[in-house]
């Protein structure tokens, strides 16, 4: 008999850890696909462009809305000032 219980025991533990190590392993492989798949997710994202610098006639087009709204009384001298050196400055 206590042959019997030793024997049941061993096959627990080595079941054990059998399961502890495969559920380890299939933790890690499940980080690493993740791991691979954002990574592939990254490089299929284009990169974003940096915004491109307003051309003249968008520069010129905004300086005349602005001289609208000051003749308008929408914008004071210096408001108009302020944002017409903004568009100037780029």
């Amino acid at each position: 008999m206590p042959g019997l219980v030793r024997g049941v025991a061993r096959t627990a533990v080595i079941a054990g850890t059998a399961t502890a190590v495969s559920n380890r392993v299939s933790r890690r492989q499940g980080n690493r696909w993740a791991q691979q798949e954002a990574t592939q997710q990254q490089a299929a994202m284009p990169q974003q462009a940096a915004p491109a610098a307003p051309s003249e006639s968008d520069s010129l087009a905004q300086l005349k809305e602005l001289g609208e709204l000051r003749d308008q009384g929408v914008l004071t001298d210096q408001e108009f000032a302020a944002q017409k050196a903004k568009i100037l400055n780029g």
